[in-house]
Order: structure tokens, then sequence, then C-alpha cells
């Protein structure tokens, strides 16, 4: 080895390569670029690589370019401050691509998950099928994880499309009994809940994939919590609430339930300052100041998150384009934070989406459980190839690839036999040609519109025995639509369409005499006729009259035909609508409901000093304003999810239900010790705690007596030990059996088998002849005991609808509480079914109670405790609506005032 070499050696003709450098500058341009992964919502991955100083921008668009999407703006990319993936219980912590700044200073860890930022208010909106299924996507992960509450019902359903998208039509020849137990459907899968979800999957055929879809997400935007950004916080009196930031406004949630909306339009200002929020709201007209409601955050950052989303919903849902504030003030004087979203509208994404046509096939995940790489190509392996749209590809026909097109939706086809859960009428897309076999229509259960549905307590339901020969299922009443049209009505609407030049009107109907329902629009396609005339033709506006022939009493097909003979004439007959709007859909969704909720802040001036019981009146009023308390009540659950009715099941019981679909709990059933035929009776037990008072009253809830139950409502009166019964219906209505006579004569004796005995001892009316008031004396032969029992029935219930004055009703409502004064025995309050007038009557006591103790009402909170202790308890909207007008009106009037040992 040479040790020593001099400078001259290396002179003349020589070569150096310097080693170190090159490798030096190599791991330079290494640092230069930054590798980033991102993570889809079918769970692929796929790594991006940029430039090290790149903002969020340029990421965002490498994964729209790789992801081929149109509608992009709708989707962001989110990621956790320690790099895991964002989930409901680490929402304080996870955070949007901030397109504005570089992506190395954002997620340290480099990984980023592609989801859904806003939700569209309605899917229909979405022009690219691809678009809806990332949607669809999304949606399930948010069931999955719990973020999207859904009912039991509803979970199956959704998941009935799901199944429906991925494997085709049921082929009971390819899938086994158990073929759903391998698939991630609903979180808590049970067999019960397999076997539900099997049933409904079978209806669902002929849905290609995309109509499968479509429908999971026409269930899904219903529900109150889609599209929802949820954030927790506390109002002045540290009670828990939610605040979600939406493409409507802000809700307010309590335990999960909604109880406030406010629309954007109704806001003035949202700002925060540390922990606290605040929303100022607009004044009315006939109000002299704004309201500010202030809300306590879990932290400053939570704070400036809700602003912060809350400006980018405002922006995106309600501006055509982002609002750029001028800088008029260098930045070190500029106060409060500069953040601004500076992406596209939703205005500028529907825009753009017109322009394009996109027509192209991908591939779909699977719900298999462990199995989604080997079962399902990725969405990053989705094909680049189109296959004819004149074929239609099921998943069990191929697995490797599917198509489709926004606008092939068999589901809005024209069926080919009546249904009244369907939505009928065909009239989106004209009828193949005279040679073309037609196509097999599409079944997808379709939840009755609720503007319709009535119950067995209000209007001609008739008893189990009287309804035998009528056919099986039939749930509800529906009224007389035999009525002529009023020739003027409020909401009554004049609507002209033309055909466009694919000859649609773009809308169905449903319903018809043969159908026993009126003609109600049940679907409106987007950018059709019936969706830009004004005024807006809406699902659920009933149809009075097309193009001058009035449509009361004709079955469906014969509208149909009204409609077609405008529809097909070569020239294109103007079609003619007379209206009925259906209000719940009024607005569009571009003005909701005003405030509902008001938080206790001494931040408001108006606030000072006003207590709960205050505030909850004025909830109260602004929910019957606006409709929003209707809307509430008719999400609420009927039957409670988990309690049976076996009892009311079985064979030797059934003829003692009045009616086939009111039955009671087995939890809280009243049991008879020694009944006529054992120990059944359709009655509840129903307590009601009134809070800060250490008073319940206790009632017992039961239909009116049949002829065969008379000895048993006795034998249940005397076992109760009640000395009260509350009568809220008559024994005849419209001709019906309401309920049977269950006492004798003044001064008459009825014998009760062998063991009862009973005498009317006196019986009188007021002097309206609003309330019979009536006196009895029951005997127990077996003991030789006697109890007195006073009956009060109330005789202005009308035989449809609610009482007209309310007054009357209250009056009643005192007269009961001054019976039960002193009572811890259960009173006894029936109807017909013992639900609806009997659960008005419970609800309008239990609120005197809470006003007299000075504790806040909240209607909602009322029927929910009632119904968790008998079946639908209040039937009707307005049943529900007169209640809450009734309560409302007692305290206004002050004819029930908080006592004076309750206030403090």
């Amino acid at each position: 080895m040479l040790e020593s070499v001099s400078r001259r050696t290396f002179g003349g003709s020589s070569g150096t390569y310097n080693v170190r450098a090159s490798e030096l500058a190599r791991d330079r341009g290494r640092l230069k670029t930054l590798n980033v992964t991102v993570v889809f919502l079918d769970d692929s991955q796929h790594s991006f690589q940029l430039e090290k100083h790149a903002k969020g921008s340029v990421l965002l668009e490498n994964v729209f370019q790789h992801l081929e999407l149109i509608e992009k703006d709708y989707f962001g990319l989110q990621f956790t401050e320690n790099g895991s993936a964002p989930s409901p219980s680490n929402s304080l912590i996870t955070k949007w691509l901030d397109p504005n700044k570089a992506v190395k200073k954002q997620a340290r860890g480099g990984n980023f998950h592609f989801r859904v930022k806003f939700y569209v208010s309605d899917p229909s909106k979405l022009q690219d099928e691809y678009t809806r299924y990332n949607f669809y996507l999304q949606i399930r992960k948010d069931i999955l994880q719990g973020k999207l509450l859904v009912s039991p019902n509803t979970a199956c359903l959704l998941a009935s499309y799901t199944v429906q998208s991925e494997l085709g039509d049921y082929q009971p020849d390819e899938l086994k009994p158990n073929y759903l137990s391998g698939m991630m459907l609903i979180p808590g899968q049970t067999e019960e809940m397999e076997r539900k979800i099997g049933e409904l999957h079978k209806l669902h055929k002929g849905q290609t994939p995309a109509d499968a879809e479509f429908n999971f997400l026409d269930q899904v935007k219903r529900l109150d919590t889609y599209g929802v950004d949820l954030h927790r916080t506390r109002d002045s009196s540290n009670k828990e609430l939610q605040i979600g930031v939406t493409a409507n406004g802000l809700a307010v949630f309590q335990n999960n339930i909604r109880i406030n909306m406010i629309s954007w339009a109704k806001i003035v200002k949202i700002s925060f300052k540390r922990k606290q929020f605040f929303v100022q709201i607009r004044r009315e007209p006939s109000e002299s100041y704004d309201t500010l409601l202030g809300f306590n955050m879990l932290t400053y950052r939570s704070s400036k998150n809700l602003w912060k989303s809350c400006v980018e919903h405002h922006t995106f849902f309600r501006l055509d384009s982002p609002h750029m504030i001028r800088k008029l003030l260098p930045p070190a004087l500029r106060l409060g934070s500069k953040f601004r979203y500076s992406g596209r509208t939703e205005f500028q994404t529907l825009e753009e989406s017109k322009e394009v046509c996109s027509r192209r096939g991908f591939f779909r995940s699977s719900s298999r459980v462990g199995t989604r790489s080997s079962v399902m190509p990725t969405i990053e392996e989705k094909t680049k190839s189109l296959i004819s749209s004149s074929r239609s590809v099921r998943l069990q026909d191929n697995k490797s690839t599917i198509t489709g097109t926004w606008e092939s939706r068999k589901t809005w086809g024209e069926p080919s036999t009546p249904h009244p859960s369907d939505d009928e009428g065909g009239f989106l897309d004209r009828q193949n040609s005279v040679n073309e076999k037609p196509k097999t229509p599409a079944f997808s259960p379709i939840l009755p519109s609720k503007t319709i549905i009535t119950y067995v307590d209000d209007d001609t339901t008739d008893s189990l025995t009287e309804r035998s020969h009528q056919a099986a299922g039939s749930i509800y009443d529906i009224p007389n639509y035999e009525t002529p049209v009023p020739q003027v009505e409020e909401n009554i609407v004049l609507i002209k369409l033309l055909p466009d030049e694919q000859g649609r009107f773009g809308f169905n109907v449903k319903g018809g005499s043969d159908l026993n329902m009126p003609i109600l629009v049940s679907r409106v396609a987007p950018n059709t006729p019936a969706d830009r005339c004004y005024p807006k033709l809406n699902e659920g506006d009933q149809v009075l009259i097309i193009n001058g022939c009035n449509v009361n009493g004709l079955e469906h097909d014969q509208v149909v035909k009204l409609i077609r003979a405008a529809r097909d004439s070569p020239t294109g007959t103007e079609l003619t609508l007379t209206v009925k709007q259906n209000l719940l859909y009024e607005s569009g969704g571009q003005e909701e409901p005003p405030y509902q909720y008001v938080p206790e802040s001494p931040l408001c001036e108006m606030q000072k000093g006003v207590g709960a019981l205050e505030q909850s009146m004025l909830l109260l009023a602004d929910g019957l304003a606006s409709g929003a308390l209707v809307a509430q009540f008719e999400q609420l659950y009927r039957k409670k999810p988990g309690l049976t009715c076996n009892e009311a099941k079985k064979p030797e019981n059934i003829n003692k239900n009045r009616y086939r679909d009111i039955s009671p709990y087995d939890a809280t059933r009243v049991i008879l010790s020694r009944g006529k035929d054992k120990d059944y009776i359709n009655a509840n037990y129903i307590n009601m705690e009134i809070p800060g008072s250490g008073i319940i009253n206790r009632y017992i809830a039961t239909q009116g007596p049949l002829q065969n139950t008379i000895e048993d409502f006795w034998q249940m009166v005397l076992e109760a030990q009640s000395t009260l019964i509350v009568m809220v219906t008559t024994i005849m209505e419209r001709g019906r059996s309401k309920c049977a006579k269950y006492w004798p004569p003044v001064s008459e004796t009825l014998e009760l088998g062998t063991s009862l005995r009973l005498k009317t001892t006196k019986e009188e009316s007021d002097s309206t002849s609003t309330i019979v008031f009536r006196e009895f004396v029951l005997w127990d032969l077996t003991s030789g005991e006697s109890r007195e029992i006073t009956q009060m029935q109330y005789m202005a219930w009308p035989d449809h609808g609610v009482p007209d004055d309310m007054s009357r009703f209250l009056t009643f409502t005192e007269n009961v509480r001054r019976a039960r004064a002193g009572m811890v025995e259960p009173a006894i309050v029936h109807c017909s079914a013992g639900i609806g007038r009997t659960g008005v009557l419970i609800l309008m006591e239990t609120a005197m109670c809470l006003i007299e103790a000075n504790e806040p009402v909240y209607p909602l909170d009322i029927v929910k405790q009632m119904r968790d202790q008998r079946v639908m308890m209040i039937q009707t909207a307005s049943q529900y609506r007169f209640v809450c007008s009734c309560v409302h009106y007692a305290f206004t009037e002050g004819l029930v005032k908080p006592l004076p040992e309750f206030l403090r």
C-alpha cells in the first residue's frame, strides 16, 4: 500500500470520482420528496410522492385524479394527531387536511384517510354514480362505527340494500340459509337480524347495485344524525349537549335526540372566544333585539374546530362562491382567526358536474368479514373499460365488473301490480317501444307517507271481531277521501308542467281508491319539469285535480292514464295539477324551522332571570310555530325496541284484544289474580314521576272493555284498589262501537260472574254536557268488601280529529286532578284502544304537575316515557300538536302556575 503519493502523480492524464459527494447529493434529492399514504373508503391504500414543501391542495388533487372523481368537492382527507384511523372515539384529535398549508406540517405520520366532508342534503343531487357509491361506503362506515344512529328496523332495511348491491337478486338455489353470517352489516348483528335482512333482501328483486345504493342513501337522508358533524358542548346550566353542523344549519342534540334546528337563514353571526361558542340569531319582526346563544365547549381547540366547521359548511352549501375578505389592515393589526373556506362551493360543483356525463365502470367492495381483497377488487383496481349499458350486470353474474349510470333506476319504473307501499305512476321515463318486452319492476319497500297515516283510536277502526273479514295486516285506518275537493283551502296550489324533450314530467304518484289511499306524489326526479316548476312539486304533495278532472274516488290506473294522456300526446299537452302541498317538504331544505332550543345563558339579555320552565315554554312555542315539534314526534319509535307482547298473542287471549295491533308489553302488563279466563287483560301500568316533588302519578292505561272483558275490567279495578276511572271516549262513534257499556243504569245492579256485583248510584253532567260524572259501588262477593268508585267521562272529543276547544279539555283535566288528589292507587284511564286519547290525558296531567313543581316541560320526553310502558301512547301528530298547544295555553294563561313551595 502506498503511504504517500506526490501531487504530481495525479497530474496529466488522470480522473477522479467523488463517491461521498454523489451519495450526499442523492440523499438530498430524496429528502426533497415526501411519501404519503392515503386509505380509501373501501380500505384500500395508495402511496403518493410529493415535493417536500407541497401544500395540501396538491395532495388532494392527486387523490382526486387517482380516483377519477368528478364531484370531488364533497370529499376531503382526514388525519389524527397520533396517526390512528379517525373514529368517533378520537374525534377531538381528528383534523381535516388544510389545502393551504404544507402537508408535512399537518400529519406527522404521513397517513391520511379519504372521507366525505360535506354530506349532500339529498343524494339525488349527485350526478355521478361513482360519487354516490363513495357516499354509500362512507355512510356504511358511519353506521358500523356508531357515528350514525339508526333504529334496528331501519338498520335491517339498509343492510338489505347492501346485500342486494353485493349479491344481486335473491337466488335460493345459490345462497345457503346462513348466507349473511359472513357479512358485516349491522353493529351487534344477530341471527334474528340476519333473518329479517334476508326477508327484506327478497323484496329487492330486479334492483341493480346502483339502484340498491340509491335507495340506501334515500332512506339514510331522513335520519336526524345524517350528515351531522357533532361537537360536544354544555349550556350554562352544565347540561350536556351536542352541536351538529349540517348543510341546513346548526342542530342541537340532547341524549341523541335532536331538540333544535337553527337554519343558516336565521343566523346573523357565529363566533368563539376561548372555550365559548356564540350564535347570534336574527330578530323577528316583532322583536327589538337579536338573540345570542352561548355554549361552553370542552377546550379552546374544540371551540375553534366547531367555528371552522361552521364557516366551511355555510360557505359550501349557502354561497355561490367563497367569500374572500379584503385585507385592509396589515397582518399585525388583524384580530381573530384569519381562516376562511377557499375551496369550491356545492353550487360550483353541481354546475360543473352537469356539463360532464360520466359513463364508466368500477369495482365495488365487499362486506364479507376478512375477505375484502380476495372476494372483490378495490377502488384502486377499478376497471378502465366500459360494458355496454344495454346489459344489466349483477354481482352474482360477474364478480369483477359493475357498470351503470345515475339514470338507470328501475325502482322508479312502472310496477306491474299496484302495491300501497310502492312508488307508482312511472312518469319519469317513457315506456319501452311496443315491440320491447316490459322489464320486471324492482320493488323497494318505502315507508308510508306520514301525511296519511291515521290510527285505530281516532278514526273508523273497528273492533277485532268487526274487522275479521278485512284484509290481514290492515294496521291503520284510512280517512274517507270521498269528500268533494274544497274550492278554497290553505296550501292549495296550481302547477302547470310541459314534458321535456324525453317526454318526462319527472314525478311518480302512488295511491288510489283501490288502495284506500289518496293520490300522492311519491318521487320527484332532479332537473326535470316537476323539479324546476314554480310552485315546486314535492314528495308527499296530494294531487286533487288533473287537467280539470277530480281524482278523488279514481283508481290508481285511471290516474295513470290521465297523466299519460298529456305525456304521450304528440304535441306535448300541458299538464295542469291542483295540488295540496305537504308542508314538511315545502321549504325545500333551504329554510329550516326557526330555532327551538334556547340554552340558559347569562350572555343573552333576554335570558336574564328566566328559569328552566320558562325556557321550555319558549321552546314549546317555537316548535309549535315552526312545525318542528311534530317532525320530532313522528321520528320517535311507537314501540320500544326489545320489549315483547307475547302474552297478548296467545290463542286464548286474542279475542280479548279490541284491536289486532294494540297489545300490552309483557313487562308492564296488568296481571289478574283471578280473571274470568286466566290472568290476561289488555292493560299496562304507567308511572309518571314528577322530578323535584316526590310525586309519582300512577295509571293503568287500558282499552275500552269489550262485551266479553267487562268482568275482567272490574276485577282489575278491584285488585288495583282504584277509586277513579277516566273515560276519554263515547260508546258509539259514527255508528261503530268504541267501548262496551260496562255499567248498569242508575239504581240498577249488574252481576259480574259469581264474585262481583256492580251498582250505579249516581249519574250527572256539567252545565255544558262536556263531562259526565258517575258513581258506582263494587262488591267483592268472596270477601264481602265493597268499594266506591268514581267515573269521569269526557264527551266533547269528536269522532275524528281533536277537540276544537282547549279550555273544555283543560277543565276536564283539572277535574281529574282534583278527583285523584291524595290517591296513591292508580287511576284507570281508557279510550277505545287505550293509547291515543289516553296518552293525551296522561301527558296533560303530567305537564300540569311539572309546571306546579316549577320543572321544565319537554313533551317529547313525556311521550317517550309513556311509550316505554305501553305501545304507541299518543297515536297521531294531530293529538300531539293539540296537547302541546294545551300545555302552552295553560301556562301562558296562568291556568296552572308553580306552587309557592317550589319557587326559588
